[in-house]
């Protein structure tokens, strides 16, 4: 028979003492359970007062040298008189280091770091808190999950779906759907389903942390799917994810998830997806509402009809849209590409990144926030949806601004600058347009006051070319001028009133006249 070492056995006597089942010492020290009892029964006889070998009185303390005060086998802690001290100091958060700076320096501790760590260790699994049971009144909380479907035999081929599963928190009225994929709009879909299944909305939904739903996995502030969200916002819940790797957070689905694995799917096959649907929701009436809950004591459909159904949430008028979504970058050009087509955003936007969502008829566009920044109508492949206020003010051609708006601004400019603006618009007609282009170009090069000099000259001068307006602007006279009334080299009028009336008087003498006979 194999003996145990002193210090094995102090251990097993011991660790019986702090109350350790015999299954648990064994499994920890890994030894026989016989083992264990046969050394529990020695330690148990030589303690009795008819023990010939001690004779000892069973009310005398039984020596506990060279056995650790916390069950641990090897030599009492250095730590050992401080006990209550760390304790309370673990209970207040104090870091492990703290705590030795604290015994060093207030208690004179020789020991190091590391004795303090492993007493701390060995007292924080020993004053390990059990797990709190969270009970939520009616309609406040759904959970959700999934597990493995039955196998569905369909064209053939075996395959085995998820296993949708929402329960209630407080009635445990569960919901069950069997489907191919985890997607978003798969999960969205079983989600809007129990809802309608359960004839309302609850307060919160939690979930696990998939990929279908939640984008950046974080206890404090995680980043769901923007298309959950919105979901939310149409049904009027919201999602709270449990925390990473913390699979107890959701215990009531979990169980459920396990009881719909065991109770109605286990060992049975399904020829399509529909037929397995179809069985699951008979099941959930016939059976797991009628079933009394373990925890609840309570028949399930009783609780969940007379007490949390009134109590949900009404449902929203109409089901959420479908609609696809995907991010994008916003081109140069100031439009993202969705199916071949091209849709414009505002101009601040370029090279950033944008959510677009899309349906059937209307395109919208929102900002990383959430924050729709366009909407248009949906695009045939290769064309432009462009909105004129997404055009920057600097990216406007003149001609497309109009003759009124280009007259408008010659107008600003001043009364002469608009006279002339306005004369020559009627007397050059279309083309006229870009002579109004080129008057508004001049007045970034020119003073105000410069060009309405200009402008009141070629007014006087009938001058409606651009090339007259720049020649006034640099001193030289308009090509076109006006015909001058005097003049060194014109003669007076009068001199020609004197000539007119000679050329046109009646001829009473005959030019050359023949000479007379004498």
């Amino acid at each position: 028979m194999n003996q145990l070492k002193v210090t094995q056995q102090q251990t097993i006597v011991a660790l019986h003492e702090q109350g350790w089942s015999k299954r648990r010492i064994a499994r920890e020290l890994g030894v026989d359970r016989k083992t264990v009892r046969r050394h529990l029964a020695a330690a148990a006889l030589s303690k009795s007062p008819t023990n010939p070998q001690t004779g000892s009185d069973p009310k005398s303390p039984t020596p506990q040298t060279g056995v650790l005060a916390l069950g641990g086998a090897g030599p009492d802690s250095l730590c050992e008189p401080w006990k209550e001290g760390i304790e309370a100091a673990l209970a207040a958060g104090l870091s492990i280091q703290r705590i030795y700076q604290d015994l060093a320096a207030e208690h004179g501790f020789g020991g190091s770091y590391f004795s303090v760590r492993r007493f701390a260790r060995r007292l924080e699994r020993k004053l390990e808190l059990p797990f709190r049971r969270i009970e939520v009144e009616p309609g406040a909380e759904l959970q959700v999950d999934f597990g493995q479907g039955a196998w569905v035999m369909e064209n053939e081929k075996r395959r085995r779906p998820h296993l949708f599963r929402a329960v209630l928190s407080h009635s445990r009225k569960g919901y069950s759907e069997a489907v191919w994929r985890q997607t978003t709009e798969i999960f969205i879909r079983c989600l809007e389903n129990a809802f309608r299944y359960l004839g309302g909305v609850t307060a919160s939904v939690i979930i696990d942390n998939l990929r279908a739903a939640v984008r950046q996995a974080d206890w404090y502030d995680p980043e769901l799917n923007p298309k959950l969200e919105e979901f939310c916002r149409h049904y009027g819940t919201v999602i709270l994810p449990c925390k990473p790797k913390m699979p107890r957070h959701k215990g009531k689905v979990e169980s459920g998830v396990n009881y719909g694995q065991e109770n109605a799917l286990k060992g049975r096959s399904f020829e399509s997806l529909a037929r397995e649907n179809l069985f699951l929701l008979e099941w959930e009436t016939n059976v797991a509402d009628k079933r009394i809950h373990g925890t609840t004591k309570r028949q399930v459909g009783k609780i969940f009809n007379e007490v949390e159904k009134p109590r949900l949430r009404p449902l929203p008028a109409s089901l959420f849209p479908v609609f696809q979504e995907a991010q994008r970058t916003v081109h140069r050009d100031g439009h993202i590409e969705l199916e071949r087509a091209y849709y414009s955003v505002p101009p601040e936007y370029v090279g950033r990144k944008v959510w677009a969502r899309w349906e059937a008829r209307l395109v919208r566009i929102y900002n990383l926030r959430m924050e729709q920044i366009a909407l248009h109508a949906r695009a045939e492949p290769g064309k432009f949806s462009t909105d004129a206020a997404h055009i920057h003010a600097h990216k406007y051609a003149l001609v497309e601004r109009g003759a009124d708006w280009l007259l408008d601004r010659a107008r600003l400019m001043g009364p002469h600058s608009g006279t002339w603006a306005e004369q020559m618009f009627k007397t050059r007609g279309p083309l006229a347009i870009r002579v109004l282009q080129g008057l508004l170009a001049l007045a970034e090069k020119h003073p105000v006051a410069q060009l309405e000099r200009a402008c009141a000259q070629a007014v006087e001068y009938g001058a409606w070319r651009l090339r007259d307006l720049r020649a006034l602007l640099k001193g030289a006279p308009a090509q076109q001028l006006t015909f001058l009334e005097k003049h060194p080299l014109i003669r007076d009028l009068d001199a020609y009133g004197k000539i007119v009336p000679v050329c046109f008087a009646p001829n009473t003498e005959t030019i050359n006249p023949q000479p007379q006979n004498t």
